[in-house]
């Protein structure tokens, strides 16, 4: 966490690059924002998205996720730590803090958290938790497993919690957006209504390379490339198959049902690669990124047919094959891969999310507890307060 124009402006497409000065896009507004919302495209698309639950929040739960600090509910039967670790035990903990750590923060949302708990349960005892737009993919580091899969209620408060994409799914979502006139009905200062849900999808084990950002314009796929930004060397050898694929299921299932003219989305390719699952739809916006594109690209792209003959299961052109009278115009998509000698391989950049994470010691006294939600909470509000208290040392001595 993860707006879409509704008019056409397709003048964009041929305007000048130094008229777009910083990026003209589309007005971005609220409606178009509420339409990539996973509980909004969700019923429309249910056959071809992975199996998911969704779970209206109370307000009492979006105040738990937007309250500063950590609180875990207690678990009907925790394992704390072998006394023989040193850190933490049922008995040494009685008498720490008591009337903080034992009390439940979800008593004024108990519901809530047996519907969480019986969701996980239906989806196979593993899921992958996101709100509306964002999953919080940068709080993995929390995690016991190092990833979003989480098998109670606790593994997805933590994550929940200490994710920032999360955080601007909950107070930032309307950012930078305008007011929609066909859509009016809203709050005291017109911004409208956010239906919050917490999305559980199953948890299965994907394949990075076969995950792919499909963008939109004019309600054209004008272009298709990697999620993740490694090379992938068997990629190029079925880019036609895949490009086709992608955009067959684009011709039929999304051009003309999604509400707006303007969006990016998300796929997943699985072996044999003939079938498609929908993963996530994205906004036309800045805040959206193009990984292997750059907006400025997109915004400028010229939506010009190619002529071409037959095209070879390599991907490759036959004029030959092909009288002049029989050539004949298509559109095919700009389709990007990450090249071996692309800076962006094998990740030698930034490591994804770093800007969202804590110190190496502070994720080294989460993996500490192994397994133990509880324990990982506490350390980390522990590290904290003691930087909180080196900082304001340093400033007294400056």
């Amino acid at each position: 966490m993860n707006a879409l124009d509704g008019s056409n402006h397709a003048e964009n497409a041929a305007a000048p690059i130094e008229e777009l000065g910083q990026l003209s896009f589309p007005p971005v507004t609220q409606r178009h924002i509420l339409n990539c919302s996973y509980h909004a495209w969700h019923p429309k698309y249910r056959a071809v998205t992975p199996k998911a639950r969704l779970l209206p929040l109370p307000i009492p739960f979006l105040d738990y996720l937007r309250a500063d600090g950590i609180v875990l509910p207690p678990e009907e039967n925790p394992e704390w730590s072998d006394a023989d670790s040193g850190i933490f035990s049922g008995a040494d903990n009685e008498d720490e803090d008591e009337d903080e750590e034992n009390q439940d923060p979800s008593v004024p949302w108990r519901e809530t958290h047996e519907a969480i708990e019986r969701m996980i349960e239906e989806l196979g005892g593993k899921v992958a938790p996101k709100l509306n737009w964002s999953a919080p993919k940068d709080a993995t580091w929390i995690a016991a497993t190092n990833s979003m899969e989480c098998r109670t209620p606790n593994d997805i408060y933590l994550l929940l919690k200490s994710s920032d994409f999360v955080t601007h799914d909950l107070q930032h979502a309307f950012d930078d957006t305008t007011a929609d006139p066909a859509h009016a009905s809203g709050n005291a200062d017109g911004e409208l209504s956010i239906p919050y849900h917490l999305v559980l999808r199953k948890w299965i084990t994907l394949n990075p390379s076969l995950e792919f950002r499909c963008f939109v314009r004019n309600r054209k796929l004008i272009a298709i490339c990697q999620r993740d930004l490694n090379h992938f060397d068997f990629l190029f050898k079925m880019q036609y198959k895949l490009r086709q694929t992608i955009q067959e299921f684009f011709d039929i299932r999304i051009r003309d049902t999604f509400p707006d003219p303007n969006f990016t989305f998300d796929v997943y390719i699985p072996p044999p690669h003939d079938r498609v699952w929908l993963v996530d739809f994205n906004p036309w916006a800045v805040r959206t990124d193009p990984l292997l594109f750059s907006w400025m690209e997109l915004l400028t792209l010229e939506e010009l047919p190619e002529a071409v003959g037959t095209e070879s299961s390599e991907g490759e052109t036959n004029d030959e094959a092909e009288d002049e009278d029989e050539v004949i115009d298509i559109w095919r998509p700009e389709f990007r891969l990450v090249r071996r000698d692309d800076p962006e391989a094998y990740g030698f950049t930034t490591p994804q999310y770093s800007a969202h994470k804590l110190p190496k010691d502070v994720v080294d006294a989460s993996r500490g507890g192994e397994g133990n939600l509880r324990e990982f909470a506490m350390q980390w509000k522990e590290a904290l307060r003691l930087a909180e208290e080196q900082r304001r040392d340093n400033s007294e001595d400056e």
